[in-house]
């Protein structure tokens, strides 16, 4: 048995130590915002923030998440209104197919949380994350906008 906080809650869940935090967020928790994409830490579709700092749930064992704070897609949103990361999406159309994009939001929102004001090259180091829609130009003018705001 694990106990894990996310999103400021806490969840008791029932699996192998051994069985990456993107299936316990998906599948035991029923959060699935966070995405499974290539399950080897690379294209950062499941990107979480984990003690504030963006990573990939898909190759982080649940043993490593106890008492840690981890902090979804879902998280952003409050009181019905979009947090300003999310709002630059939509304001700068950077979704195409969509499926890679909270990995994006979450990586950029540990981005701008440590750094409000990047540079190309601080976004580019940051955000790593693969879009196959190519909507790296857009994302860029996204967190540029944020930066600005």
């Amino acid at each position: 048995m694990a106990e894990l906080n996310v999103n400021g809650k806490k969840y008791k869940v029932d699996v192998d130590l051994d069985t990456p935090l993107l299936w316990v967020i998906r599948e035991q928790v029923g959060l699935t915002g966070t995405k499974y994409g290539c399950g080897v830490g690379v294209c950062g579709a499941c990107t979480v923030l984990f003690e504030g700092q963006a990573i990939r749930s898909c190759s982080l064992p649940v043993s490593a998440a106890i008492g840690k704070k981890i902090e979804t897609i879902e998280s952003l949103e409050k009181n019905g209104q979009l947090s300003k990361v999310q709002k630059a999406w939509v304001d700068k159309q950077v979704p195409q197919c969509g499926y890679c994009q909270s990995g994006m939001v979450m990586a950029t929102t540990a981005l701008l949380r440590n750094n409000p004001k990047p540079t190309d090259a601080q976004i580019d180091a940051a955000v790593t994350n693969i879009c196959r829609c190519g909507t790296f130009q857009e994302v860029r003018a996204a967190i540029h906008a944020v930066s600005k705001a």
